[in-house]
């Protein structure tokens, strides 16, 4: 009873005193610090560089060297790959050109970019090659062995360890052609000489017919001679028709011995002129001659199999117009001649021919004979002796000789002339046989 009171009091006096309330620390009310504004971009970059960082030691570390000059070449006849390889300090755009060999798992890889003298890449794109459509990929890549290359060049054309390319075969038959030359003329009459020099110029165009056919054509070929006893020489138009027959004309058998068959061909041809000028000057005597047309058949003796070369003899009539006398001629004329492309690239090239001709139907003329003749000697020789922007320059050599007697009050006689001199093909593509790089310069 006595601690229930006890125990009743102390609680009324606790009641009684006032405890004192828990300090409650103060709310900071400052803003946290803002975060810079490119604090997202950090995060992404960061975010994106972390993965590489750690597949850093899987990245494929190769260093493709580029060609020299002993490298192999690309054909021109194969597909061509476009590849990305890791960039170099020498090909610092990593793009290269690949030509693969799958069963050897090897890919001759060449740069797409021209280098400069120390071998590194330049901002000049390689020449005359195909577009790579394909892209192979470097995973791929990685599976392959890769031989440094050169890419690949067109047919009679050379690409060289820089990827540069340039043209080392020319058809002397296709061109325009613009030349000049000293050329002296001795007469045997006075044995004197004629200073004198020679500007030609003229297109010259061939092509393939059917098989066995061919076809060449020239225009504009013109001869200016200055100097003492000025003169020209020009024809509109040539054509020449030749074909190779592929049976006999006749068969010769012999029998002595073992029977033995030889087949004889007539590769026949047709040859025709239109507007042919000539002027011709011998000490003060001056004449002047118009063939208005000349038809001949012709007969290969001998030629190429791509026709280019031969030598054949030809024959036919000519109308002439003898422009001093005015009057027309029936001029029937024969030649033995030979056009020849020496070697495989057509830097030699070699011309010669002998021309005998007959002027009928002439009027009187005092001072010349009724039927005057003419026969015309000719040997010349071209070769190229360098090219400018891919354009040849040649060295020709020409030797002529004429004898006439169609000249009124001029003494019958012989002329030589040896002319020098060089000649610039404004247009000269690469012959139709021409051989791959691989074949003509490696």
């Amino acid at each position: 009873m006595l601690v229930s009171a006890v125990t009743l009091g102390c609680a009324l006096l606790f009641g009684q005193v006032e405890m004192p309330e828990a300090e409650v620390p103060p709310v900071t009310t400052e803003a946290p610090p803002e975060a810079p504004p490119d604090a997202p971009v950090k995060a992404l970059v960061e975010a994106l560089v972390q993965p590489r960082a750690q597949a850093a030691p899987d990245t494929w570390a190769f260093q493709m060297a580029v060609p020299d000059a002993d490298s192999p070449r690309q054909s021109p006849d194969e597909r061509v790959l476009c590849l990305n390889l890791p960039s170099t300090p020498a090909v610092p755009s990593g793009q290269w050109r690949a030509q693969c060999d799958e069963p050897k798992k090897e890919c001759q890889v060449a740069p797409a970019w021209e280098l400069d003298s120390e071998g590194h890449e330049t901002g000049n794109p390689l020449d005359r090659v195909s577009m790579c459509l394909d892209v192979m990929p470097a995973e791929m890549a990685r599976a392959y062995r890769l031989v440094p290359a050169i890419a690949e060049a067109p047919p009679g054309w050379y690409r060289d360890e820089r990827g540069r390319v340039l043209q080392y075969n020319f058809d002397l038959h296709r061109r325009v052609r613009v030349g000049g030359a000293w050329a002296p003329r001795w007469l045997r009459e006075t044995e004197g000489r004629d200073d004198r020099v020679r500007v030609d110029f003229g297109v010259d165009l061939e092509w393939p017919g059917d098989p066995g056919q061919l076809h060449r054509m020239t225009l504009l070929d013109t001869e200016l001679y200055l100097g003492d006893a000025s003169s020209f020489e020009a024809t509109l138009l040539r054509y020449d028709f030749r074909s190779e027959r592929d049976e006999p004309l006749f068969r010769v058998t012999t029998f002595y011995g073992k029977p033995r068959r030889f087949d004889v061909f007539a590769n026949l041809g047709f040859w025709l002129e239109v507007l042919h000028a000539e002027q011709v000057r011998r000490e003060d005597v001056k004449a002047d001659f118009l063939t208005l047309g000349s038809t001949h058949a012709t007969l290969d003796l001998w030629h190429s199999r791509d026709l280019v070369s031969y030598v054949r003899v030809r024959a036919g009539p000519t109308v002439e117009r003898d422009r001093t006398n005015d009057f027309l001629t029936l001029v029937p004329a024969a030649a033995l001649e030979g056009d020849l492309t020496v070697d495989r690239d057509g830097f030699h090239h070699v011309l010669f021919g002998v021309e005998a001709q007959k002027v009928l139907l002439a009027e009187r003329v005092e001072g010349r004979p009724l039927r005057p003749e003419r026969l015309r000697l000719r040997a010349g020789y071209e070769v190229i002796a360098l090219a400018i922007n891919d354009q040849p320059v040649s060295l020709t050599l020409d030797g002529r000789g004429t004898w006439r007697d169609d000249l009124a009050n001029a003494p019958a006689g012989w002329e030589w002339s040896a002319q020098a001199g060089l000649r610039f093909s404004l247009w000269a593509p690469a012959r139709r046989d021409a051989p791959g790089a691989q074949g003509g310069k490696e």
